[in-house]
């Protein structure tokens, strides 16, 4: 049997799935921005579709 990390030891779920509901709280942030409104709207609906293709590109390139 295998001895896990320190770090892997303690994962909750809460802990696993925190980053990615952030993300889709952002894109979902994102996406009824751009469905209500002009203006203001439009920049937190481009800044909340941004930062997560942001994300996932840096997480893409640190894996490699």
């Amino acid at each position: 049997m295998s001895r896990l990390s320190p770090n892997r030891r303690h994962n909750t779920p809460a802990r696993i799935f925190a980053v990615p509901v952030l993300i889709a709280l952002t894109s979902l942030i994102g996406l009824i921005a751009a469905l209500l409104g002009d203006g203001v709207l439009d920049v937190v609906s481009w800044v909340g579709l941004a930062v997560p293709l942001v994300i996932i590109g840096w997480a893409m390139k640190r894996r490699r």
